[in-house]
């Protein structure tokens, strides 16, 4: 895989609804690759999301109307 393809593998991972089953034939990849390229990915999503350096974004504060 390349640099570009497992970033875009941990992006995908970050979210829920997508399976490392659907993110591999996105990718045109085995699942065995992605979990070669994803050794964090052992640990279960939860250690995948702590390894990744993407800064969260600010929730919008409400405004009391």
């Amino acid at each position: 895989m390349t640099d570009e393809q497992v970033r875009h593998a941990r992006d995908l991972l970050a979210r829920p609804e997508n399976t490392v089953t659907s993110i591999a034939k996105l990718l045109g990849v085995s699942r065995n690759t992605i979990y070669n390229y994803l050794p964090e990915l052992k640990g279960g999503r939860l250690a995948l999301a702590d390894s990744t350096n993407a800064a969260e974004l600010p929730r919008p504060s409400r405004s009391a109307d």
